[in-house]
């Protein structure tokens, strides 16, 4: 262990440089949001994995790692599982990040000490995890994002199979009640007084509608993004797919992205060095 506290210093420095992306990515948090702010690195080990991630450590805590959303698929799931198990007993740095979640877990980023192996960045990079803000309003580590685009292009893990359509409503009924990833054109979107609708087909079409409440779609307007921009473009979004007469999923705002060549999220091994080893 004192080897470890000796080496905090270096471990925070390190783990502070993931705070900011290496790459311009739309709408990057700002790092004095609550959900976003860290506190002091702390040395602790890494004593067993718990249900959908949860990592336990010898001090007793319970933390489950920022900007990362567990796989549903049981087969990756069990895959994500045993590569943090392989890291059992191991030496980590681990910086908390904004407030506990529902079941007072500690939200942090974490490094294991000896190689600085960064937990979130390597599980994403397997393909194992899902870059995601889950409740939090931001997405405190926007470069993960770079991570998981490297590995859906090269089809690791979640990505073996290409991403549904937002059009083909059948593919996403099979779907129904899973975390998903979805990319389509944006046929149209509706602003109403409480929410606003983001409509991938025609009406009456099998095919996707977001829902945006009316305090995401404001933030979503602040990130310079609007009705009159999004309509006809490439979009990608994701959240838990949910059927209400057609499929259907509710959006945060670092849920939604606008792809297109400029702004396509591409990894390289600039992006990737300080996230995965």
């Amino acid at each position: 262990m004192r080897g470890l506290v000796g080496s905090t210093g270096r471990i925070g420095a390190a783990l502070l440089a993931l705070l900011l992306p290496r790459a311009p990515l739309r709408a990057a948090p700002q790092v004095g949001v609550p959900d976003c702010m860290t506190g002091p690195v702390r040395a602790e080990v890494l004593a067993d994995i718990g249900i959908r991630g949860e990592i336990r450590l010898a001090s007793g805590a319970r933390v489950i790692l920022d900007s990362l959303r567990w796989p549903d698929a049981p087969d990756v799931a069990a895959a994500a599982r045993a590569w943090l198990d392989a890291r059992r007993g191991a030496e980590l740095a681990v910086m908390p990040r904004g407030r506990p979640d529902r079941w007072d877990r500690e939200r942090a980023d974490i490094q294991v000490a000896e190689g600085d192996t960064d937990l979130a960045g390597g599980l994403i990079g397997a393909g194992l995890a899902f870059a995601d803000a889950n409740e939090a309003d931001s997405l405190c580590r926007p470069a993960l994002r770079l991570v998981e685009a490297d590995a859906r292009a090269k089809g690791h893990g979640l990505w073996r199979e290409p991403l549904p359509d937002a059009a083909d409503g059948a593919a996403l009924r099979a779907r129904a009640g899973r975390f998903v990833v979805v990319e389509g054109r944006l046929r149209h979107v509706g602003e109403r007084s409480n929410r606003t609708y983001l409509d991938f087909g025609t009406r009456g079409a099998d095919a996707l509608t977001v829902t945006v409440s009316k305090r995401t779609w404001r933030m979503v307007r602040a990130r310079g993004l609007s009705a009159a921009s999004l309509e006809g473009r490439l979009v990608r979004v994701r959240g838990i797919l949910d059927i209400w007469r057609g499929p259907t999923l509710e959006a945060g705002p670092d849920a939604i992205e606008v792809l297109g060549e400029a702004d396509r999220p591409e990894a390289g091994p600039e992006t990737e060095r300080g996230l995965r080893r």
